[in-house]
């Protein structure tokens, strides 16, 4: 198996592995036996767990940014596209596999121990106040509050996040979204 199928499957069974169960609970070993590639392997496309986790959150950024601009891309007006990723939110919570967020999650077991996981974890979290504020500012809110109001639209976000991963529901979706309606009415 070359270095790159062998990555690819590595990343898939990390990813639904520390997603079913958390970090801490998921051996490399059990990442070896549900992706089918040898321990040898592993450990040089992976040399810790750490270089997996770094990883898996890497790509699993890189899936959530094109996810997002997915779905604010058909969106007619910039208040609509800051609108889209709360709907975005609830298809992503009423999905079978959901389990929270990723980094949320991953930032929660290991930030305090794994310098490169809080670095990954912050930088998706900036992100996505980066997009609110590219939207908010577009939308015509005067400059001094669109900063504030894209922060409180991230904390309404990563709350959302936060409650449906725990609640098992998608209504934190929809609250957030009225929320950040009434934000958005009254920065306007």
């Amino acid at each position: 198996m070359d270095a790159e199928t062998a990555e690819a499957r590595l990343l898939d069974a990390a990813e639904t592995l520390f997603n079913e169960r958390g970090v801490q609970a998921v051996g490399m070993d059990a990442i070896r036996s549900a992706s089918g590639v040898s321990l040898k392997r592993l450990y040089q496309v992976f040399p810790s767990k750490d270089d997996l986790l770094e990883a898996v959150l890497r790509r699993r950024d890189a899936d959530v940014r094109s996810g997002i601009e997915r779905a604010t891309a058909t969106r007619e007006t910039p208040r609509e596209r800051v609108l889209a990723v709360f709907d975005y939110l609830e298809d992503w919570f009423g999905q079978s596999t959901f389990r929270g967020c990723a980094f949320i999650n991953a930032f929660g077991e290991m930030g305090g121990v794994s310098q490169g996981v809080a670095d990954v974890a912050r930088a998706n979290k900036r992100s996505l106040q980066d997009h609110f504020a590219q939207h908010v500012a577009a939308a015509g809110v005067p400059p001094e509050r669109a900063p504030e109001l894209a922060a409180q639209l991230a904390v309404l976000a990563n709350g959302a996040m936060a409650t449906a991963g725990i609640t098992g529901s998608v209504a934190p979706a929809r609250q957030a979204r009225a929320a950040a309606t009434v934000l958005l009415d009254a920065a306007a």
